[in-house]
């Protein structure tokens, strides 16, 4: 051994004795924490770094090495703890991001939903409009052609009217016609039994005289 290591030694023999209260908490407490324990992993890579700074400084390799892997175990926990982290974060934040979306989405589907029965409503109140303004519609229509046809109808009626009347008046016309030339036949054939019969009562007459001229001729006689 050369006289230079001595110290070196000395400092080395004195830092494991100080390091051994810290190794006494890392085993009585510090292990009995979860290994991911954000404690833990700060007390481990402190102690590793000071492991690991002290075996570099005293030239201990065994005490540099321990440091060492105390920093990559702790860095490499804490690395997964903040993955982990991450990961939960964004597994939270997905399940927000789906809580919302499916909100939004039965929000969309019961708009759609009230759209739709709004538009069924809304075509419902359209075509009963509709129904009302073809049935007035057709009302005005038939109450026009029930317009006309009376008035067609009147017109006919009056026209079979005025036939009538114009017929009738032509019948009573013949009528009076015939009953005159039946009056005047009658009278013409009265006048003539008159003018007969006094013909007859005159020869009746002119019989009697000669016939009492004859008498009264044959008296004298």
């Amino acid at each position: 051994m050369k006289i230079t290591d001595v110290p070196f030694a000395v400092l080395r023999f004195q830092y494991q004795l100080a390091r051994f209260p810290l190794q006494v908490i890392e085993d009585q407490v510090v292990a009995r924490m979860d290994s991911e324990a954000p404690a833990r992993l700060f007390y481990e890579r402190s102690l590793g770094k000071l492991d690991a700074t002290v075996g570099s400084v005293l030239d201990d390799p065994e005490v540099a090495q321990r440091g060492t892997a105390l920093l990559e175990r702790s860095d490499a926990l804490r690395r997964a703890t903040q993955l982990e982290q991450t990961a939960t974060q964004r597994v939270k934040q997905a399940n927000t991001e789906l809580k919302e979306t499916r909100q939004q989405a039965a929000e969309a589907k019961e708009q759609a939903r009230a759209d739709k029965n709004r538009q069924i409503k809304q075509a419902q109140t359209d075509a009963q409009r509709r129904n009302r303004a073809a049935v007035e519609e057709t009302e005005k229509r038939i109450s026009g052609g029930s317009k006309r046809v009376d008035e067609v109808a009147s017109r006919r009626k009056k026209s079979v009217e005025s036939a009538k009347n114009q017929e009738r008046a032509q019948i009573t016309k013949a009528e009076q016609q015939v009953a005159a030339d039946a009056n005047a036949k009658l009278n013409d054939s009265a006048d003539k039994r008159i003018a007969a019969a006094d013909k007859r009562a005159q020869a009746d007459q002119m019989e009697e005289l000669a016939d009492t001229e004859k008498q009264k001729r044959q008296a004298d006689g």
